[in-house]
């Protein structure tokens, strides 16, 4: 029920929300949620509210987000259409929440199910084996208040063997054809698993990553520069959500 989902602590705006609500800020998996949102509205005239998260402030511990969401965590989507209000955490369950429940034309998905499956195991790869590294690859250049020089190497090289994964797979280097999105067939089609996995590789300069480093990568910096154009992309990555 409600009353177990929200509290007296709980905002204004996020327990008065009265369709979907975003709780989010601007990190790789914030990001991720505000530009497919920005797609869905562009193409199926989505609404959608949204709360900003101060995470600097560790807003996201308190008791009414840890309602929301036990670990702590954004981005959190709220559906409230269901009775009671549906909350839906970690970024890759909330992309497919809302594949499933408004990409009925499947324009960011797939009907074909080998098609599917490429799209879910690179949504996967990125949750699971990327993000981690690139993470923490980001903390101990930019956040930690001492230098460790053995982390910084450790998720550094990590983190370039995942950028060598996309180029592998857009480069087309098994498959003789290269690719311009990750999944499905040919050269692919632009889905939920590129904008998992976007948000995070488009700022490899302000991780901490050289152009030199980048360079040998570049059908990845094809890939990064193709989706930059999108406008929904540009609005969710833009002032709005800042």
């Amino acid at each position: 029920m409600s009353e177990t989902l929200y509290t007296a602590e709980t905002p204004d705006d996020v327990k008065n929300a009265k369709s979907l609500h975003l709780l989010t800020f601007s990190t790789g998996n914030g990001r991720a949620l505000q530009i497919f949102l920005e797609e869905l509205s562009e193409v199926y005239g989505l609404k959608w509210t949204t709360t900003f998260i101060n995470i600097f402030a560790n807003v996201q511990k308190e008791e009414w987000f840890l309602r929301l969401n036990p670990n702590g965590r954004i981005p959190v989507l709220i559906d409230n259409h269901q009775n009671p209000p549906f909350a839906i955490h970690e970024s890759s369950a909330e992309l497919l929440y809302l594949v499933n429940s408004v990409d009925k034309e499947h324009i960011f998905s797939f009907e074909d199910e080998q098609e599917s499956s490429e799209m879910l195991q690179w949504l996967f790869f990125w949750h699971g084996s990327a993000t981690p590294y690139l993470g923490q690859f980001f903390h101990f250049t930019q956040m930690a208040p001492e230098k460790n020089e053995y982390a910084i190497n450790r998720f550094r090289s990590e983190s370039m063997r995942i950028y060598g994964v996309l180029e592998i797979r857009l480069s087309g280097k098994y498959t003789g054809e290269p690719r311009d999105y990750l999944a499905g067939k040919g050269k692919g089609k632009y889905s939920v698993a590129d904008i998992k996995a976007w948000p995070w590789v488009q700022y490899w300069e302000n991780a901490g990553f050289t152009k030199q480093e980048m360079d040998q990568f570049p059908h990845l910096l094809q890939w990064i520069d193709r989706i930059a154009q999108r406008s929904a992309v540009q609005i969710g990555i833009g002032p709005k959500y800042n």
